[in-house]
């Protein structure tokens, strides 16, 4: 007999109800039936044959069914196992929430805390991350924070407020580096370079000395007190300017300041002193003159200060300076200052004698070799002093983009003539009186015009903001007055431009360019083209400026302009803006001495050159005399190969065709200025035409006429020798000094 089949297979709902997920992993497929052969008889066994295949078939058809029902169940257990997974899965992160490192530690089953291991991961990922770009975020701003904020030193909060309504948040390398020291009571040399803040340097810390620091117990209060604070400065514009700042920032921190300079009124300043003053700044002369007067007591001094002590040296308060800082009896209690941006041999005795020897020094400039203000592009341009009056209006067109221009002069005279000649220029130097020196720089400073021509009384220490160009007439006496002097522009941080005018036979650039450390730029004076550009670019703004509403009543005119002229649209337009700009004729200049309508020419022999008398001899061997002596600016090239020198333009078909008659000799008109022997390079001295020293009016003793003849002294001076005698003897018209009746600009 078969076997019965197993009720678990053809009842659906028996394997319905025995399905459980723990058994569902380990449940198996039915195996079919095995039928059994009967041992009776045939019959029973075709019988059976015929049953089994009945039950056979109706077992296929339950296996169907139950193999169908099975799949729609185990996908019904399966959304039902998989809802089961997310409660858990939910009620797991309320516990991580609550307690993240005690969900970590929960017992479960093996797939419960398989589901649950991956949220607290992700969970402890986002905290991390989060924790690691908060630290981030500290570290990228403690990193984007300048090392020199503001906010760094100990500035107490109403000066730091004053600071940042002036857009300072940030202090200057010599202002961070000296300030911890002067407020912790050292004395100190600073040095930096012109332009870096030098005057910051020492206000910030005296003013938080006085009020927050060292000095605050011993400091006096009340009427008639005693100055705390004594700065002395070469200039009276510097020392107003010191002043200001002192009053700007001290007023915020309760402490008054007075200024004392000489073409003031003693009386005034004497009434100041006597009410009470915190803080004195003064040139040496008047504070000198106030202390014969006993009008300044310094028993309770604090600080003195000696800013742009060098220029005090050039000046000549040698001695004032050091009756002023010997009238201190108790040394030990005041705090002595000193800033300078050159240290020469009286400024180191200054500070060996009145400072502490314990005294700090910062030195931002140290054996660097550029002294000059780096942030400023350094011009040397040649130019005759004859063409002074014509060439700095152009390169003030060419160079200042529209902002203030300072223009500085050897003579007060030469400061007054050229002030004249440019528009709306005003004069600086020291035979003005006091109150209108006063009111020129006020009017410099906020825009009412645009170039000052000054002499050395405005190269030291003034701080105005927007100087993008300065012009030195020609090369200063000395090194540091140039450095000085462009040191104007560029200043605190800004970038400017500085251009210095030199007579190449007679100046020597190279030694300020040595000293300096600078590299100059060689160029010559602004061409016609580039004067064009500048004053039509100008011009072309001007007209857009315009207001619409006139075009109506000049169209007409425009159209029958455009109608009859025969030039087209363009061309109009360009004369338009010529016309507009005031420049309606172009002038040829040369590239040696800046001289309009002249150009410059090249001469070469295919020999070497030692004595400009050996160019002169072979000009006039196919030139006539005249024009042998018209030529002006005569220099030898650096080589030695070759000299230049300019020529009328009218006169310039003359000398080409007369060099063909010449043997080996060359003339060729420049384009650009080759490089040019300087004074310290000739192998002696010899008189070139331009040695008299002339204003813009007079310049024939020595100027635009001169001679050279063998060995004959010129018209501008005594005769002399040049030492080389390679090429020939000339006379060398020494300085001009014979009939030169000019003067040095």
């Amino acid at each position: 007999m078969r076997q019965p089949l197993n009720p678990e297979i053809t009842n659906p709902d028996s394997v319905s109800s025995s399905f459980s997920p723990a058994s569902a992993t380990n449940r198996r497929e039915p195996a079919r039936p095995i039928p059994s052969l009967a041992n009776n008889s045939e019959l029973e066994e075709k019988k059976m044959k015929k049953r089994v295949d009945l039950e056979t078939t109706e077992t296929d058809s339950s296996i169907k069914t139950t193999t169908t029902t099975k799949k729609k169940k185990k996908l019904m257990e399966e959304e039902e196992f998989s809802e089961e997974k997310t409660r858990d899965k939910k009620k797991k992160r309320k516990v991580v929430e609550i307690e993240p490192r005690g969900g970590e530690e929960e017992q479960g089953s093996e797939s419960s805390s398989e589901l649950v291991e991956p949220p607290v991961s992700v969970e402890r990922s986002k905290k991390s991350k989060k924790a690691k770009k908060e630290n981030d975020g500290v570290e990228e701003e403690a990193k984007g924070e300048d090392p020199n904020a503001v906010t760094r030193f100990r500035i107490s909060e109403p000066l730091r407020e004053k600071m940042k309504s002036k857009g300072i948040e940030n202090l200057f390398p010599i202002q961070a580096g000296t300030f911890d020291d002067i407020l912790d009571g050292s004395d100190l040399v600073g040095r930096a370079r012109t332009g870096q803040g030098k005057t910051l340097a020492f206000v910030l810390p005296i003013l938080e000395s006085l009020t927050n620091g060292p000095a605050k117990a011993s400091r006096k209060t009340g009427h008639g007190r005693p100055p705390s604070v004594l700065v002395l400065l070469p200039t009276r514009e510097l020392a107003i300017q010191v002043f200001d700042d002192f009053k700007l920032y001290g007023g915020v921190m309760g402490l008054t300041s007075l200024c004392l300079y000489g073409g003031a009124s003693y009386n005034t300043q004497e009434y100041n002193l006597r009410r009470g003053v915190d803080i004195v700044v003064g040139t040496p002369g008047r504070i000198k003159d106030h202390i014969e007067r006993g009008n300044i007591d310094f028993s309770v001094l604090k600080f003195r200060v000696l800013d742009e002590a060098d220029e005090m040296l050039r000046m000549g308060f040698v001695e004032d300076v050091e009756f002023i800082l010997g009238k201190v009896e108790d040394v030990s209690k005041v705090q002595t200052l000193l800033f300078s941006a050159t240290l020469p041999d009286w400024v180191k005795h200054i500070a060996s004698r009145f400072l502490k020897p314990s005294k700090k020094t910062i030195d931002l400039v140290g054996n660097e070799k550029v002294k000059a203000s780096t942030n400023v592009r350094h011009i040397v341009l040649p130019c005759l002093t004859s063409a002074i009056p014509q060439v700095i209006p152009d390169i003030i067109r060419c160079y200042s983009s529209g902002g203030r221009t300072i223009v500085f002069t050897e003579k007060k005279e030469s400061a007054n003539e050229l002030a004249g000649l440019l528009p709306g220029a005003r004069a600086l130097h020291g035979d003005i009186q006091q109150s209108q020196r006063e009111v020129t720089l006020s009017g410099f400073r906020s825009g009412k015009f645009m170039t000052l021509v000054a002499t050395n009384v405005a190269a030291r220490g003034l701080d105005i903001n927007d100087v993008q160009l300065i012009i030195q007439c020609e090369p200063p006496r000395d090194v540091e007055a140039y450095i000085h002097r462009s040191g104007r522009t560029g200043r605190a941080g800004n970038t400017g431009i500085a251009v210095m005018l030199y007579d190449p036979r007679r100046s020597n650039v190279s030694k300020i360019e040595r000293e300096s450390g600078v590299k100059f730029e060689h160029v010559s004076a602004p061409q016609p083209v580039d004067i064009a550009k500048a004053v039509g670019t100008e011009a072309a703004e001007s007209i857009t400026q315009v207001a619409d509403s006139v075009i109506p009543a000049f169209k007409s005119a425009a159209e029958d302009l455009l109608n009859t002229s025969g030039l087209s649209p363009v061309d109009l337009l360009a004369k338009a803006l010529a016309k507009a700009s005031g420049y309606t004729e172009i002038k040829s200049r040369s590239l040696l001495t800046s001289m309009d309508n002249h150009v410059t020419l090249l001469f070469e022999s295919g020999r070497p050159i030692f004595a400009p008398s050996f160019v002169f001899n072979v000009l006039r061997s196919f030139l006539p005399e005249n024009k042998v002596e018209s030529i002006k600016g005569l220099t030898i090239t650096a080589d030695g190969k070759g000299a230049v020198f300019d020529v009328e333009r009218e006169d310039l078909d003359t000398f080409l065709i007369g060099q063909e008659n010449a043997a080996n000799v060359s003339l060729e008109v420049l384009k650009t200025l080759p490089p040019l022997q300087q004074r310290d390079q000739s192998r002696g001295r010899f008189g070139n035409a331009g040695c008299g020293q002339g204003g813009f009016n007079d310049w024939n003793g020595g100027g635009s006429r001169f001679r050279f003849s063998g060995g004959r002294g010129s018209r501008g001076g005594r005769g002399g020798r040049f030492s080389d005698r390679r090429n020939d003897r000339f006379g060398g018209g020494g300085r001009g000094r014979g009939r030169s009746n000019g003067k040095k600009w």
